[in-house]
């Protein structure tokens, strides 16, 4: 088996890489899927959040209010640890249960937005990191999601620097192209990766 780790900053295309990663075969472990999981209604992990953060952090049908935590955690990096400190856990658990039920000859890749930040390069085999430069991930959640500037550069300025994902990276997928360029070089780490796995 050989182990993955994939990252990249806030709309650096990583899911559409992660997308790609599935079709080629290899078994993906998504860490953004998994955090609303751990969270759901009627988790421990939605009882942590609601005690550590109050029930404002609710919606009217008792799911995690998204965009209320956000505004909370990007705003307070004191808060944000406070969350990331209820879900990374539980992520990491449900990831290894993942994994633990994957094939043995198979390409494992954790897809986890903040690999860098939360020190998990070293676990891994290999780390992949989706790079473009940051003023395309600012026009593109400004364009794309409809972000103002000013909350797109603070989702930025909350992720590890592009030097340090960079620093981190055995392999490097530029996004600044279109979409068939990004195929192509997805396919050839695929490729790389899958040589590691048959070696």
């Amino acid at each position: 088996m050989t182990r993955v780790g994939l990252t990249g900053g806030v709309a650096s295309g990583k899911s559409t890489v992660s997308a790609r990663l599935a079709e080629l075969g290899a078994v993906i472990v998504d860490a953004d899927l998994l955090a609303r999981e751990v969270v759901a209604v009627g988790t421990d992990g939605l009882a942590a959040v609601v005690e550590e953060f109050g029930p404002d952090v609710l919606a009217e049908d008792g799911s995690l209010d998204r965009p209320a935590v956000g505004a909370v955690v990007f705003a307070d990096e004191t808060k944000r640890r406070a969350l990331e400190a209820i879900i990374h856990p539980r992520v990491r658990a449900a990831g290894a249960a993942l994994e633990a039920a994957a094939a043995p000859d198979a390409v494992v890749v954790h897809d986890i937005p903040l690999l860098v930040e939360t020190g998990q390069a070293g676990f891994f085999d290999s780390v992949v990191v989706v790079d473009v430069p940051v003023e395309e991930q600012v026009r593109r959640m400004v364009e794309l999601r409809g972000m103002t500037e000013a909350d797109a550069r603070a989702r930025v300025a909350a992720q590890a620097t592009r030097q340090d994902r960079l620093a981190a990276a055995d392999f490097v997928i530029d996004n600044t192209g279109d979409l068939a360029q990004l195929r192509a070089r997805v396919d050839e780490v695929y490729d790389a990766l899958r040589a590691r796995t048959d070696a």
